[in-house]
């Protein structure tokens, strides 16, 4: 490797979000006509000279400059191997179909058990809602665990997260399977669902690791797909599982499966988080050289992981309820996501009870719903193909609220789907109208919730994770709530006009997208914590420079941004 070139020159304010980094860079100003060096045919190194030891920043700020020395920024090298983006084509194949099965994976393990909840019941001696609860609380596991391994991933990186929660979800089905109260059940779809979380969390920051913006199209599309894909095919199998072999089946099927995915993504997927591959690499060099001066920019953060924990814990409830885009966006997904847990309620209802069918026959019922989200899956290449063009329209710089334009259009296809539901679900008429209802359903899923993280992403970039966490938060506990009532809502309502309520309310926000079209720019521009463009605050054009200098990096932080877990 060559020798690092170096330089006098002021250290531009780091990219983090962080309110005291700006006040630390204010008080050492970037002295004139300075320049920044780097190697011409290796920037694998920077030097950036006269960097405060991040010891000192709670240190005595006024004699910082007495203490500065340089440091020899670590990062990728044009063409560099050991950037994920670089590897090849069919290798980054590969790993996105590990990582999407993985995410099919959890989504087929929350579903599947929901195929014999009778047989919990009777083995156990509970009530009917007392052995939905072990399917709420796994839900309940989706929204608490990314708000844990979000942030230990930035940290210690994502294969170890991977490897461990898998291994830990792998455990914790095995006293599923066997046990022997309802008690052991609820605690231990708790703790799964909290380790499943994980891998759902981490599976979109993996792809915006591998994937550069134009390329990541088709593989995201392929993704998206698979956390709806699962929960449709659950209740199919476990249908037929359950009729042969019992409840219990329901869970060694999961271990099996489980295992297969913990096996493929522990041995055979690297790491693909930049800045721990740097780290070891800045380690290696500082090991090598016994210069201690070689650092990932990730380690100039002055911040202590306590306190960037804190942060990240924090930030998503004051996004939620100090901003109304994230609100109202959080309540639609919230609402998608109670019809599809609804649905695993509702359809042996309308074809075990009313029509008499078996579980293995209801679960047939779920292959439309499962066709629907592969063709919108299939869509999303165009969809993305239409977003570029509205990007070179605008100079590289759309507004957010263009990704609301698949949003506006889609949102119909939801409510359309459960009317059909609805009035086609009378017990003496045939079974198509209410099967095939989940295709339109279905179809307006994966394009509602790609919209809408993208437009969070867009609308608070440097927010993105706390936005799509707090959406995560308050959808999980909804999609949870909605399965221990759906069964009363059908009995006291009625089938038509419960299924048609969900379709008002599906109807209804409708609405949000429309409004944000038209109002979204004005809330954004009176925002906090939107995102207001890359050259914000930038009072320097030193400053500026350094923002485009780093843009790679800045990418690379806002991996977490990609984070899609349905």
């Amino acid at each position: 490797m060559a020798a690092p070139t170096s330089a006098t020159g002021p250290v531009p304010p780091y990219p983090y979000d962080s309110d005291d980094n700006a006040h630390y860079a204010s008080i050492i100003p970037p002295e004139p006509n300075t320049t920044s060096a780097r190697s011409s045919t290796n920037r694998s190194l920077e030097t950036r000279p006269q960097v405060p030891p991040p010891a000192e920043k709670h240190g005595k700020l006024a004699g910082a400059a007495d203490t500065r020395q340089d440091y020899k920024l670590v990062s990728f090298a044009p063409g560099d191997p050991d950037d994920p983006k670089n590897w090849s084509k069919a290798y980054k194949w590969y790993i996105t179909m590990v990582v999407a099965v993985t995410c099919f994976v959890v989504a087929f393990c929350s579903s599947v058990v929901t195929s014999d909840v009778g047989g919990v019941q009777e083995s156990f001696g509970v009530s009917h809602e007392a052995a939905l609860v072990p399917i709420s609380v796994f839900v309940v596991g989706f929204g608490v665990g990314p708000m844990i391994f979000a942030p230990l991933s930035e940290v210690f990186g994502r294969r170890i997260i991977y490897a461990s929660t898998l291994l830990l979800a792998v455990i914790f089905i095995i006293p599923c399977a066997v046990s022997k109260n309802i008690g052991t059940l609820i605690v231990c779809r708790t703790i799964d669902g909290i380790a499943f979380s994980a891998p759902m969390t981490l599976v979109g920051g993996t792809l915006a690791d591998l994937w550069r913006n134009e390329e990541r199209g088709v593989p995201m599309a392929a993704f998206s797909a698979a956390p709806f894909i699962g929960p449709a095919i659950g209740p199919l199998i476990g249908g037929f599982l359950s009729d042969a072999a019992g409840w219990r089946w329901l869970y060694w099927i999961q271990l099996i499966f489980s295992f297969v995915v913990w096996v493929l993504i522990t041995f055979t997927v690297p790491e693909t988080y930049a800045p721990t591959i740097l780290a070891a690499r800045a380690k290696r060099l500082r090991k090598e050289t016994g210069d201690n001066g070689h650092v990932t920019e990730a380690e100039l953060d002055p911040r202590p992981f306590k306190e960037r924990m804190g942060v990240f814990l924090i930030r998503p409830f004051q996004l939620l309820f100090r901003e109304l885009i994230v609100l109202l966006i959080s309540l639609y997904m919230s609402v998608l996501y109670g019809l599809l847990y609804m649905f695993f309620v509702a359809y042996p209802i309308i074809f075990e009870v009313r029509k008499g069918y078996s579980s293995g026959i209801t679960g047939l019922m779920f292959i439309p719903l499962a066709v629907g989200v592969v063709l919108s899956a299939a869509c999303s290449p165009w969809v993305n193909k239409h977003y570029l063009t509205l990007v070179a329209k605008h100079n590289g710089k759309p507004p957010a609220e263009v990704r609301l334009i698949p949003m506006m259009l889609s949102c119909w296809f939801v409510p359309i789907g459960m009317f059909i539901f609805a009035w086609s679900s009378y017990p003496h008429l045939t079974w198509v109208g209410p099967c095939l209802a989940g295709l339109p359903v279905g179809f307006g899923f994966i394009f509602l919730y790609n919209a809408a993280n993208n437009y969070l992403v867009d609308s608070y970039q440097h927010q993105a994770a706390s936005a799509l966490a707090a959406k995560t938060f308050i959808r999980s506990f909804w999609g949870a709530g909605v399965v221990l009532f759906t069964e009363q809502m059908y009995d006291r309502m009625g089938d038509q006009w419960a299924s048609s309520f969900l379709a008002f309310l599906a109807l209804a926000c409708c609405a949000i997208p429309f409004l944000f079209w038209k109002y979204g720019a004005r809330i954004r521009a009176r925002s906090k914590y939107a995102f207001g463009g890359d050259d914000d605050h930038m009072d320097s054009d030193v400053e500026k420079a350094n923002a485009r200098e780093h843009h790679d990096m800045e990418d690379l932080r806002q991996a977490r941004s990609y984070v899609s877990n349905p």
